[in-house]
């Protein structure tokens, strides 16, 4: 069994947990090292317990907490080796640093981690596929658009954390932001919007494909009933009224949810 949380999720900070066959990981840090303690206490885990963290890339809303973390808790931390170098040269120290190169699988205890490129505009950005005995994971954080590789590494899933960052209409609306910040968000390299998640998902789903959580949601151009409803009518147009749907906030962190 995979089971996994979302710690939280947006551009505040990013952060989640999987545990699978006694092995427990921590995905990303962008949340304050005691943010992430106290999150992790409410799930029943002490940071002493995890085996090791898993970064996609190096933007602060994924490593904001990672140097005060690490220094009170030197676990490993397994990054590819240009996202490692960017975020020493940040400051960042502490830990047990484990490097792998994109499209890289590896293996963290009985956990069987596959790494994939993804597009961002981040040094080395990836998503990852967790695998234990029969059952995967996908997490997909930080994209821009999705690519045929992208979709082949994600067909077969059991579960999927995927970001849903945008509605096109609210982004186009959005009075906040200035032009270009617009253009970066909806960019090959910026965020994943919510109809680029439906189709997704529609490339992937399948009769054991549970759930699908949903990250990184604008707080300014995204609602979680509209992603919802997107994807809820998707799913009905091929069949699949099976997959349990949720979306992952700010503030506090999610159940478990287990594959």
């Amino acid at each position: 069994m995979i089971r996994f949380a979302v710690l939280g999720s947006g551009s505040g900070g990013n952060s989640a947990v999987v545990e699978c066959g006694g092995v427990r990981l921590l995905i990303d840090a962008g949340l304050s090292a005691k943010q992430l303690c106290l999150r992790l206490a409410q799930l029943g885990i002490q940071p002493e317990q995890l085996d090791g963290i898993l970064l996609t890339h190096e933007h602060g809303d994924h490593v904001k907490g990672l140097n005060v973390f690490l220094k009170k808790h030197p676990i490993p931390v397994f990054a590819t080796p240009a996202t490692r170098k960017v975020i020493q040269i940040q400051g960042i120290e502490g830990g047990i640093w484990k490097t792998f190169e994109t499209a890289q699988t590896f293996s963290i205890g009985s956990a069987v981690i596959q790494s994939f490129t993804v597009h961002h505009d981040a040094v080395d950005p990836v998503g990852f596929v967790i695998s234990h005995n029969s059952r995967q994971l996908g997490v997909v954080s930080d994209v821009g658009h999705v690519t045929r590789s992208m979709i082949d590494r994600l067909r077969g899933l059991h579960g999927l954390f995927v970001e849903a960052n945008y509605d096109d209409g609210l982004l186009e609306s959005d009075t906040k932001r200035p032009w270009p910040t617009k253009q970066r968000i909806c960019s090959r390299h910026g965020h994943l919007s919510n109809d680029q998640v439906a189709e997704l998902i529609r490339e992937i789903a399948h009769p054991e494909l549970g759930r699908v959580v949903l990250g990184h949601l604008s707080s300014d151009c995204n609602k979680p009933d509209l992603v919802l409803a997107r994807l809820r009518a998707c799913l009905a147009e091929i069949g699949h009224h099976h997959v349990g749907l949720h979306c992952a906030c700010q503030d506090e962190p999610t159940d478990w949810f287990s594959l």
